[in-house]
């Protein structure tokens, strides 16, 4: 097994990604949405860390993290995929990862995502009509788009465990 030091500036964003989005996955495991307040508060510790220079990244790749971060996952709000609590999260832990590692964190998130939701509709017996409507969301026409938005059985999940996951993920990837 490979030893990997970290150096204070690492550790710290590992800690703050882990803390944040372990409190934000928590959250919205259990009342279903990412507050308004907790996303902020995130954003603001983030661009704090990068106006005292406390970490790695600085006030522009903040902003730019920020900025990448809500454009990733803009579309999978637009199309009713995943929460505007979830988008802000994203963006928030932006500030902290920076553009780089927020564009990693994104693939993460979506493997982790992808993992959780087989293994929720495995658990809700749905799983092979999840697979149908998956492959059948890759030729996504009005009707498939459609039926994301107005679900007839309970497809939703919380998301932020998966971003929290795919950003620690990333953080540690330094």
């Amino acid at each position: 097994m490979r030893h990997v030091e970290l150096d204070t500036s690492s550790s710290l964003i590992v800690g703050l990604v882990a803390g944040a989005g372990g409190l934000s996955a928590a959250v919205d495991f259990y009342c279903r949405r990412v507050p308004n307040a907790l996303t902020f508060g995130i954003a603001m510790i983030g661009v704090g860390l990068a106006f005292t220079r406390a970490t790695d990244v600085g006030v522009g790749g903040a902003f730019f993290g920020m900025a990448v971060g809500l454009v990733l996952m803009l579309p999978g709000f637009l199309i009713g995929a995943t929460g505007g609590g979830d988008v802000k999260l994203f963006a928030a832990l932006g500030t902290l990862l920076g553009p780089m590692r927020i564009g990693m964190a994104f693939l993460y998130a979506a493997l982790v995502g992808a993992a959780l939701a087989l293994a929720i509709a495995w658990r809700r017996k749905r799983l092979a009509t999840t697979i149908e409507r998956a492959i059948a969301l890759v030729g996504a026409d009005g009707a498939t788009l459609r039926e994301i938005e107005r679900p007839i059985h309970n497809n939703r999940f919380a998301y932020a465990p998966a971003i929290a996951l795919g950003a620690l993920a990333a953080a540690l990837g330094n």
